[in-house]
């Protein structure tokens, strides 16, 4: 795009206000700030803004001739998502899948809440229509056209107009959608959404969703651009895309506008920083409600598979991290916590200092503390909008909190600033550090209203020395519109092992898949010699989900780049694994007008004066500091902190030891010429601040220590369906943090580390890491392998802490593989027993002993090296928690993150007890399917405000593989009553402390070697948990089983465990087909799963009616049918086949699960004649092709008696 001496508008249109940037004929700039929505002023923000800078009034035509580009971005189709107030959609879908993108992954949101709520789908019909192909393109059966086209009618007539069609392969073998289409387009839908153009790779589940979001938003675009092109005529118009790039309005579509504002401030803040020098930066936008960071060095980082508002995206979309800390983030004070966010008070009634009657905000904290001055804050709230921020009565709320909290209001007001700070840098940390970069050389680049106030504490809370401000800051979204250029991106599906002989094909699709992206952008008035094509092959391991994107080259050249980033990326590479072509992407651009920010003109040499000198208050003393105005710094003016800059949009406040510099561009860059303290000087005695700052620290660790194992596992198990944890100990094997991972893992590691601690007392040395599973001395099952690391201090001579990281291991052994055989009678039949073996001496991995030890007994691991990089991966998660918690001590000091590791234990007992002093006593007696019973009772003890857990009158140990170990029994125990606590705080070994378990030694919940124990983790587990809530009346049983369904033969092996129905509660029905209690993995995804097996999965919906009856219904499980396509064994570990899920308060059972075969017909049954075969709760048979396995899921218990 040439320059002309044309005005060209910048917009960014979001959800309270919108930006606007005009760019008048001379190349000079103009910000203005609009409200989004102001029906008694204007119809429309974006185009008001325009009319404005174009002096015109409201019956004025827009001079289209003037106008030479608007380039908008826009939240319109965002927060249509968000309220759900998208176009009514029609799903047309297989025979069998109409629930699939309902159950999606089967995993819940919120590990500990008993009311689940799963995001609202966003289709409002759905059609099931008959016609299939497989996974390699054979058609199963044909498409009924007939009766597609008698449903896609009946949903016209109903007054559908927009269609999402999504079959299963359809990426790969679009035929049949592409039939329903032309039907769909023959009846009149105005909007066809089809699977294979909107996001043409595999995964049904997340193509699905992404699918349906473009038919749901893409008719609200439309009449959005319609609209705004209506008013404005001939000029072009184009709007941000997700990915980052611009397009022509007509081919903005709703896939692509989720992040179209967001994507904006990347853009605005990359290019910006670029003029400035900085070709490494941490983006970091922080508004009212949220804070939005994001990570660039080189190239745009893309997420091609990501959650937004709820709904699955499979689409190319820019890599944003959002954290629920804004200024009008919350504070409570919880009487021993402080507490910010993540509810926010919104504009309306927006904090305190809005003068609306809301609460106390982190605004209101930067208004007391001085950082932010009302007489230079835009007069625009009260009731007449035209008040300044009113400090009076934020004086008076904090006043009144403080004599709850025992500290200064000024004290109260910065601890509530310390904890939001640290959030915020904690969600730097997810998108910089846990994956591999260090962020000390690169800039924060700093918008967004509120960032100013915030960047230096940021800054110092990472060790980032440089921040970044450009002069249009406070509308950076709007400008980085303008620094935009057109982006074109196409795809294909490959899913093909890389050889050499396949990388000429890749070559001739890619070429394919260019030309269409030059098309595009020729088509959109991009001359071919302004056109860059880059082309990117997405490569994974065999076997796993996770694909790089790697630029194009030749064979040799993309195997070393593979192994390169995977290394950088994860740690390891596996270098004699297959690498599999997942797909092929291209990605056009087409460069637009270069856009420079202009010098600043000469200016005297005298120092710019200060508007006043006002009070701030900084790290617990108050001090005097200038007040500048930005717009009256000229060329390297310099302005030492503490200091406050106040600009239009936006307040910066430069702190002690930072300097603040005007740059030639009128750039503002805060340097830190001031060593930061390498220490941080508190006293032991708990302070409720720090409190919160060392729950968010540990359980941050913790967290850590999970992105590391989850990016360098080997295992499926680990690496996609999440089944692993990992936690910090003290020196005496207290719990101190535990990541929710895995909810059956929870509480159970200290058993561990405290074998550990006996077993080896003081021959514990540095540089050693330790490795068990022995359920009997420490562990759960088999599978679940512990790796445990000592922490000493830098001396080596002190024992300090411990780390450890638990994942369930793809097969350990056994005798069936994946190790979790139904049949087992004892230990040794389940895998390699690992009893606190010495994995790591002297810094150095023991690999020959341990694969000897693998290969040891009668039912070796089958696959050593996949445990060997699993290992490692546990390895470097250990040591990941190791590098955090030493760099903790540097900064606060031994004594103090000693003395906090108690104070959390202590505020954890506390919350539970808590929940003690509201509980009546209660007992319960669960029965199991394979005749045992698990009997409690909870007798609550008021005065010394305890509980004793008795399991006295539990079943002795079986002689069945469902015996659980005392680890798992504490694990259930703890799950339970932080359920109970129902508010976020640490797991930690303090929610035990009021609790004292009572286990009848050589029960089902305390057996003796070698008793079996596979089932116990996964199945008895969830027994308990169903008998604990019971006794406490507080929710009705769930499905109370895992559903563990494995098959395979000397080829395949495949696990995973299948959802159901969870149990209602006082004031809440039970959710359906979803993961409940000590399980939360998730599922794979049909398509993957058919394209790795030779099965076909027929069918996958909810279990309608199977929920218990009541005035709260219990919710539904899931009919799950698969058959098999070559001769395998099959097998089934479960409960609540032959005993129902109880219900509570006159609330009905739920529905008990079920599982049987289908055999194939043969001519010795006759034509019609199905022989149906039913299983038990835990059984296995061989399937032959044919065969089709069907597997009910129990539903959740009702509550409450239905009038």
């Amino acid at each position: 795009m040439k320059k002309e001496n044309k005005w060209q508008f910048w917009i960014d249109r979001g959800g309270t206000f919108t930006d606007v940037v005009a760019r008048r004929p001379d190349g000079s700039l103009a910000a203005s700030k609009l409200l989004s929505e102001n029906p008694g002023q204007y119809d429309d923000a974006a185009v008001e803004g325009i009319r404005r800078a174009l002096s015109l009034s409201s019956e004025d035509a827009i001079p289209a001739k003037a106008i030479q580009a608007v380039k908008m971005g826009t939240t319109v189709a965002t927060n249509a998502l968000l309220e759900r107030q998208g176009e009514p959609t029609l799903l047309v879908t297989n025979r069998g899948f109409g629930d699939v993108l309902r159950i999606g992954y089967q995993n819940r949101p919120d590990l500990f809440a008993l009311d689940i709520h799963l995001p609202e789908q966003l289709y409002c019909q759905i059609l099931e229509v008959e016609g299939r192909f497989t996974a390699t393109g054979e058609e199963l059966t044909p498409l009924n056209r007939q009766d597609a086209r008698s449903g896609l009618q009946e949903a016209f007539d109903a007054g559908l107009r927009s269609v999402a069609i999504v079959l299963m392969h359809g990426y790969r073998f679009p035929g049949h959608e592409q039939e329903v289409a032309a039907i769909a387009a023959d009846i009149g839908f105005s909007q066809i959404s089809i699977s294979h153009e909107v996001s043409p790779l595999m995964k049904l589940v997340s193509r699905g969703d992404t699918t349906v979001v473009d038919a749901y938003l893409s008719p609200i675009l439309r009449r959005y651009v319609d609209h705004i092109a209506g008013e404005l005529g001939e000029p072009p118009l184009m709007f941000m895309q997700s990915n980052g790039g611009l397009t022509d309005a007509r081919r903005f579509r709703g896939k692509d506008s989720i992040l179209s504002g967001p994507a904006g401030g990347v853009v605005g803040a990359v290019g910006t920083a670029a003029m400035a020098g900085f070709e490494k930066i941490i983006g970091f936008d922080m508004g009212g409600t949220s804070t939005d960071v994001s990570h660039y060095a080189g190239e745009f980082e893309r997420a091609f598979e990501t959650h937004v508002a709820g709904v699955r995206l499979r689409s190319p979309i820019m890599q944003i991290h959002t954290v629920a800390a804004g200024g009008g983030s919350i504070l409570h004070f919880d009487g021993a916590r402080f507490r910010v966010g993540p509810k926010s008070a919104g504009a309306n009634p927006g904090p305190v200092s809005y003068g609306n009657g809301g609460p106390l905000t982190v605004t209101d904290a930067n208004v007391l503390l001085g950082r932010i001055q009302p007489g230079y804050f835009p007069k625009v709230f009260g009731a007449t909008a035209d008040q300044p921020l009113n400090g009076d009565v934020v004086a008076e709320k904090f006043a009144d909190l403080a004599t709850e909290t025992g500290l200064s209001e000024e004290e109260t007001a910065e601890g509530f600033l310390k904890i939001a700070v640290e959030n915020m840098a904690n969600a730097i940390k997810q998108i910089s550090i846990q994956r591999g970069y260090d962020v000390t050389d690169y800039a924060l680049a700093c918008f967004g209203g509120a960032g100013g106030q915030h960047a230096c504490r940021v800054a110092d809370a990472l060790g980032m020395e440089t921040i970044f401000i450009h002069p249009l800051a406070g509308v950076l979204s709007a400008y980085g519109m303008g620094l935009a250029e057109l982006r074109v991106m196409e795809e294909a599906p490959v899913e093909a092992p890389l050889t050499e002989r396949l990388v000429p094909k890749l070559s001739d699709k890619l070429e394919v898949l260019s030309e269409s992206a030059r098309s595009q952008l020729i088509d959109q008035g991009i001359a071919l010699g302004d056109i860059n094509v880059h082309q990117k092959v997405h490569l994974r391991y065999a076997g796993t989900d996770t694909a790089l994107a790697i630029a194009f080259g030749d064979y040799f050249s993309l195997q070393e780049s593979f192994a390169d980033l995977h290394k950088s990326r994860f740690g390891f590479t596996d270098p004699g694994r297959e690498l599999v072509v997942e797909a092929l992407a291209v990605e056009g651009v087409g460069a637009t007008e270069k856009v420079v920010d202009r010098a600043l003109p000469q200016c005297s040499d005298a120092k710019a004066a200060p508007l006043e000198q006002v009070s701030l208050y900084l790290n617990g003393e108050t001090r005097d500091a200038p007040v500048y105005s930005r717009r009256a710094l000229g060329k390297n003016d310099q302005i030492d902190g503490p200091a406050v800059i106040i600009e239009e949009n936006g307040t910066t406040v430069v702190e002690p030891g930072w300097q603040a510099k005007v740059s030639q561009l009128g750039h503002m860059i805060l340097t830190r010429v001031e060593a930061r303290p390498h220490s941080f000087a508190i006293g032991t005695e708990v302070d409720p601040v720090m409190l919160e700052v060392f729950n968010n620290l540990f359980m941050s660790i913790a967290e850590q220590m999970g992105a590391v194992l989850a990016n360098t596992a080997s295992s499926v198990n680990i690496k996609e369906r999440l089944d692993f944890s990992c936690a910090i100990f003290d020196a005496e094997g207290g719990l101190i943090a535990n990541a929710p991972h895995m909810p059956v893992h929870l509480g159970s590691m200290g058993e561990s580390v405290r074998v550990v601690l006996r077993e080896r007392k003081k021959t514990i040395e540095p540089g050693e890491v330790y490795a068990l599973n022995a359920p009997y001395n420490g562990g759960t099952h088999l599978p679940d392998v512990t790796v445990i690391t000592p922490v000493f201090d830098e001396g080596g001579g002190k024992l300090l802490f411990f780390v450890g990281s638990r994942g369930h291991q793809a097969d350990i052994g056994g005798t069936t593989p994946g190790s979790m055989p139904p049949d087992s009678r004892t230990v040794g039949e389940e895998g390699v027993l690992i009893d606190n073996f010495l994995l790591v001496q002297n810094g150095r991995m023991r690999e020959q002993a341990l694969l000897e030890l693998l290969a040891s007994g009668d039912y070796p691991a089958r696959n050593p090296a996949q445990n060997l990089a699993d290992f490692k991966a546990q390895i470097a998660a250990n040591e990941k928690g190791v590098q955090e918690l030493k760099r903790i001590v540097g900064h606060f000091g031994l004594d103090v993150v000693n003395a906090y590791m108690g104070h959390v234990k202590y505020n954890a007992a506390e919350s539970v007890r808590r929940v003690l002093d509201t509980l009546p006593d209660g007992e319960f007696e669960y029965a199991m399917d394979n005749g045992s019973r698990i009997k409690v009772a909870i007798r609550i003890d008021r005065q010394s405000r305890r509980a004793a857990i008795d399991f006295t009158g539990t079943s002795g140990q079986s002689e069945t593989n469902f015996n659980a170990p005392q680890a798992v029994c504490r694990a259930t125990v703890l799950y339970v009553f932080r359920c109970l606590v129902r508010d976020d705080i640490p797991l930690n070994d303090g929610c035990l402390e009021p609790l004292d378990l009572i286990i009848p030694d050589g029960s089902l919940l305390d057996p003796k070697y070698p008793a079996a124990v596979v089932a116990g983790n996964v199945e008895t587990s969830q027994a308990i948990t169903s008998a604990l809530f019971g006794a406490i009346g507080a929710v009705a049983a769930s499905q109370s089983t895992m559903n563990n369904f494995t098959f395979g033969n000397d080829r395949y092996q495949y696990y995973e465990t299948i959802c159901g129905g969870a149990g209602a509660g006082p004031g809440f029905d039970g959710a359906s087909a979803v993961h409940t209690h000590m399980t939360n993995t998730r599922l794979t995804d049909p398509e993957v799963l058919e394209w790795r097996f030779p099965v076909i999965l027929e069918e996958f919906r909810l279990r309608k009616g199977s929920g218990g009856v009541g005035l709260h219904a219990g919710g539904d499980g899931v009919v799950r049918r698969l058959r098999f396509e070559e001769n395998m064994t099959a097998a089934i570990l479960s409960g609540s086949r032959l005993n129902q899920p109880f219900g509570l308060a006159g609330g009905q059972f739920g529905k008990p699960g079920e599982t049987f075969i289908l055999r194939k017909k043969t001519a010795k049954r006759g034509k019609n004649e199905e022989s149906k075969e039913v299983l038990g709760p835990t059984d296995q048979a061989a399937m032959n092709p044919g065969d089709v396995i069907v597997i009910k899921t129990p539903g959740g218990g009702g509550f409450g008696r239905k009038n």
